[in-house]
């Protein structure tokens, strides 16, 4: 399932969230920068549980913090950027939208955070770097299924050589995607090839969180009402007399 945009309007424009998308396309582009070097740059940018969490060999920010922030703006390739962003353009307006700028900037980060150390719990003597920005939103996606679950999201349904646009409630296709991350994350318990693939646990422990960071801003009161528009008196505006109809044709 493939989202293409959700039905649920905000009031005002999502400055952050552009501001968020901009960032992660900007950090692709230095990436492709690098060419062969990009490879040195992941090692020494992005966040690695084995190297960064206590007992690790960095002697650097504790816990990797600064890592862990810089990771989720590196992503592994146009697709794996394009896909992130699409997710963050849909959803991430209405949370920014309901939090407010400021509060949906310390929502984003602590969301990236939470899910790259859930990842690291789940591996912890991992040496892969983990990279992008999907930790983070799926926190965005947890915190727009606990505030908007009858929001419609217009879908494109890819079935093999079948394909079909559907309207589908946040509450079918956000639980959706959430298992779609489940399933293969207990699967892959136990079985780490060291070769990479998918951080299953970032993203269901960003999806986890959101909800939690929603309740903790206070995201789950109702922005008030706009006040409605002072009264003004009509003009007053002087009626002509009313004609008698004359006796005479």
């Amino acid at each position: 399932m493939i989202p293409l945009r959700d039905l649920n309007p905000v009031s005002r424009r999502p400055v952050v969230t552009w501001l968020l998308i901009g960032l992660n396309i900007a950090f692709f582009l230095y990436e492709l920068s690098l060419g062969e070097r990009l490879q040195e740059f992941f090692l020494s940018a992005a966040f690695i549980p084995g190297l960064h969490l206590p007992g690790g060999a960095d002697n650097g920010v504790p816990l990797g913090l600064d890592n862990a922030l810089l990771s989720m703006f590196l992503h592994g390739g146009f697709m794996h950027l394009a896909g992130n962003m699409l997710f963050l353009w849909i959803f991430g307006d209405n949370i920014e939208d309901r939090l407010g700028r400021l509060r949906f900037v310390l929502f984003y980060l602590l969301c990236g955070f939470a899910a790259s150390y859930a990842q690291a719990l789940v591996d912890p003597h991992s040496n892969i770097p983990l990279i992008g920005a999907s930790g983070a939103i799926s926190g965005v996606l947890g915190g727009y299924l606990l505030l908007y679950p009858k929001a419609r999201i217009e879908t494109l349904l890819a079935l093999g050589f079948f394909f079909q646009r559907l309207r589908v409630p946040a509450l079918v296709f956000l639980p959706v995607w959430f298992l779609m991350q489940l399933l293969p994350g207990l699967m892959a318990l136990g079985n780490s090839s060291g070769q990479g693939g998918v951080a299953w646990f970032a993203h269901i422990g960003g999806f986890l969180t959101g909800p939690l960071l929603i309740w903790l801003f206070g995201g789950l009161r109702k922005p008030p009402l706009p006040p409605p528009p002072p009264f003004t008196r009509p003009p007053f505006t002087r009626s002509s007399p009313t004609s008698r109809p004359s006796p005479f044709r």
